[in-house]
């Protein structure tokens, strides 16, 4: 059996709850993976929370607690549909890109407590010295992520165009 597309419904299912797995072992809770890992396999990366607890088999209420989550983590974003009030959640191309870049932000406040735990410890300390590490691990993953962004614009517009 297949789609208007010419998929098989069942092997999509499959994916989708096979990727979800895979995002929930690294960290993301179940509901939002599987929401992610569906709309990332739609044709038009994007869906209706109508659509999503049909493929998904999931409550209005884990669709909108899921999409939430995603939203947070700048995974997805909301649209309306045109001439309707029924919102469509969108993942996009540079998901990727947005939620690590987000990432760096969190990066950045960290290394401000790194800094106040360092001089309040103080840098002798073997505990400030810990800090100071941690601190040194976390100003060079900022400044790899920063080059590692700009190499991936690069070659992203190389692979896909602007």
């Amino acid at each position: 059996m297949t789609d208007e597309v010419g998929r098989d419904p069942e092997a999509v299912s499959k994916f989708v709850e096979s990727f979800a797995a895979q995002l929930v072992e690294a960290g993301m809770q179940r509901m939002p993976a599987r929401i992610f890992a569906a709309l990332l396999s739609s044709d038009e990366g994007a869906m209706t929370s109508a659509e999503l607890g049909e493929q998904l088999q999931i409550s209005p209420a884990a669709v909108s607690g899921g999409v939430r989550y995603l939203a947070q983590q700048h995974m997805v974003s909301r649209e309306r549909e045109p001439g309707s009030r029924r919102e469509r959640y969108r993942v996009h191309s540079n998901q990727w890109y947005e939620a690590l870049t987000n990432r760096e932000a969190v990066i950045k406040r960290w290394e401000g407590a790194l800094r106040e735990g360092v001089s309040s410890l103080g840098a002798g300390t073997p505990a400030g010295r810990r800090m100071a590490e941690t601190l040194a691990f976390f100003e060079f993953v900022d400044g790899e992520i920063a080059a590692m962004m700009e190499r991936w614009r690069l070659h992203r517009e190389n692979l896909f165009g602007a």
